[in-house]
């Protein structure tokens, strides 16, 4: 009996259970992990599919080796079939589905309209405030370049409203020419209005009757001699003038489209998706889904738009550059999820067909330099085992950083690098828990390294697999430190590597231990690099997340300790007053003459910082 007859058994025990309709099945191996989800129109018709032929290819003959259970859903129609489908796939990440890695939420634009002074700023997530939403761009730096320019055109502010309410002069935006300070009234409400309306019609693509709306302004502050204000119009026009001619404005006139485009080459598939929004190209993204190498483009590209939409408001148009599967099954789908018309098309001549084309060009570039770091990678992590004559190979590597400032706030922090690069999905950060190490790097890594290795000895749901290398920044001490916990756990031949700065903290010049011996580089060796930049990442991750539990730390204030005084009553009394210790000096009158504020809780804040 073939591995592959388990599933086929499995199936053929709850056929005759299943109800002839659309809906969803999932594979379950013997740990209750889901190996596959798949849908079907008729799910009896599709699961028999899997007993009937007898020359599957090697992937699902091994998915069906792994089968000891089959969990089925039922749903109204086949387009909820898809969405589910879809969305138990990005939620379970079975191991024989095509899955999108890297997925995130895009950044838009929110230019916000529900106080007088309107603030431009960037925006993920949910869109639960009042304003205009522009996006999605394709990364921060897209949305960061945009708002850029609409400060330099328009300027609009973009500080937070605390900053706004308590400035009593303007800031160096202002200096600089990129905000009309509304904070200090350097501009009338009206005037500012004007500057919000063009900006909308501005980012909505209606760019024409701005610039010549401008000159005529310069103009007039010419003639009547105002020669600062002049020069202020003039700074404004060169600004948008700028972002006309590097903005690349497609010659489709594609308002509101995703262009995709698919690359397969050595079994691997980069993606590459184009934002045009208001007749702009508001930059593009490249993915690389994960999947088997002998699957095809026209199989993986439908998982990945279904996958890709799931949570993404969906364009009115989306062009790609191969034929798909099941393409009126997800263009309807589509139309369900988003409430209106979505159009599906295959461009390949046209000027349509030469966005494509650039779109496919990107991905097929964007693959080539991903599989040569890949091999690169693999290369180096060989050449490494190489030099530090390490027992196993190396695939996977994890990196160890701390950081505080004089024992305050301290911190753990851990990296992931493989043959792809760095492995977002498994940085941790550790807080420090025990008393009293706070400054002591030694007990710091002893603490970090225990609690991550603990749970992968007590078996704990969700901990991280074994690496095959750790490293961590410091001498022999923090080495010998290291290898003593990794030897309690019985860890014996996980290799640690610590790397020193040299004498005088030049880079090039660090020393490297392992196994009780001391390594050097020469600087230009590729595997220096390596290890210098892995060492960097974890540097820069450890001191960004000490920064933000230190800000955090300091957002909080005395009056979080006061009973009866939530975030509302906080938020009013830091804009009446400015600060927290403004509230602390004043007296018992003036608290009580903020709104919100009654005269019970008034005295309970007052006799707070007054006992």
């Amino acid at each position: 009996m073939k591995s592959s007859d388990l599933g086929k058994e499995v199936i053929k025990k709850e056929l005759p259970l299943i109800p002839k309709s659309p809906g969803v099945y999932r594979m379950l191996n013997y740990k209750s992990e889901t190996l596959y989800v798949g849908k079907a129109k008729n799910l009896p018709n599709r699961l028999k599919s899997y007993i009937s032929e007898k020359n599957h290819i090697i992937r699902t003959e091994r998915m069906l080796s792994q089968t000891f259970k089959l969990e089925i859903t039922t749903t109204a129609n086949e387009s909820e079939a898809l969405l589910l489908e879809a969305n138990l796939i990005k939620k379970l990440k079975p191991k024989f589905n095509i899955l999108l890695k890297d997925d995130k939420s895009f950044p838009f634009i929110l230019i916000k309209n529900k106080d007088q002074w309107p603030q431009v700023v960037k925006h993920r997530g949910k869109k639960n405030k009042d304003g205009f939403y522009f996006g999605p761009f394709a990364s921060a730096t897209s949305a960061n370049w945009t708002i850029k320019m609409l400060q330099k055109i328009f300027l609009l502010r973009v500080c937070d409203d605390l900053t706004f309410k308590n400035r009593k002069r303007p800031c160096i935006l202002y200096q600089i020419k990129r905000c009309a300070a509304p904070c200090v009234n350097y501009i009338e409400k009206n005037e500012y209005k004007k500057l919000v309306d063009d900006s909308i019609n501005f980012i909505s693509g209606k760019s024409r009757n701005i610039q010549k709306n401008l000159s005529s302004e310069m103009e007039k502050a010419s003639k009547e001699l105002d020669f600062e204000k002049a020069s202020i119009f003039r700074d404004r026009i060169k600004a948008l003038n700028n972002i006309l001619t590097s903005q690349r404005i497609n010659e489709s006139n594609l308002i509101e489209a995703d262009v995709i485009a698919a690359y397969k080459e050595s079994g691997k598939t980069c993606i590459q998706v184009f934002f045009f929004r208001s007749k702009q190209n508001w930059g593009n993204q490249a993915f690389f889904p994960k999947h088997d190498p002998d699957q095809n483009i026209n199989e993986i590209l439908p998982s990945f738009i279904m996958q890709f939409y799931e949570n993404k408001n969906i364009p009115k148009l989306i062009i790609l550059n191969s034929d798909i599967k099941d393409q009126k099954l997800i263009q309807k789908t589509l139309e369900t999820k988003e409430g209106r018309t979505v159009a599906i098309q295959i461009s390949k001549k046209g000027n349509k067909g030469k966005i494509v084309k650039l779109a496919e060009r990107n991905a097929k570039e964007s693959l080539i330099r991903k599989i040569y770091e890949t091999d690169n990678n693999k290369n180096l992590f060989e050449n490494m085992c190489n030099k530090f004559s390490f027992k196993t190979d190396i695939n996977l590597i994890e990196v160890y950083d701390n950081s505080h400032i004089s024992g305050s706030d301290s911190i753990g922090a851990l990296i992931a690098y493989g043959p792809e690069g760095f492995i977002k999905k498994r940085y941790r950060k550790f807080n420090i828990k025990t008393e009293g190490i706070g400054n002591d790097d030694y007990a710091m890594m002893k603490e970090v390294l225990t609690r991550r290795f603990s749970k992968i000895m007590k078996n704990t749901s969700g901990s991280l697999s074994l690496p095959d290398l750790i490293i961590i920044d410091g001498g022999k001490g923090q080495y010998s430190v290291a290898r003593n916990t990794l030897d309690d756990f019985g860890l014996y031949d996980l290799p640690i590597l610590a790397i020193a700065k040299g004498k005088f903290r030049n880079k090039g010049d660090e020393t490297f231990f392992y196994n009780k011996n001391s390594f050097k580089f020469k600087k230009n060796d590729p595997i220096l690099f390596l290890l210098q930049r892995l060492r960097d990442e974890a540097h820069r991750f450890a001191i960004n997340t000490h920064r933000a539990k230190r800000l955090k730390g300091i957002k909080k204030s005395a009056l979080d300790q006061i009973n009866g005084v939530g975030s509302m009553r906080k938020k009013a009394l830091l804009n009446h007053f400015g600060s927290a210790r403004l509230v602390e000096s004043a007296s018992l009158d003036d608290i009580k003459s903020v709104e919100g504020i009654e005269e019970k809780i008034a005295k309970r804040i007052h006799e707070f910082f007054h006992e």
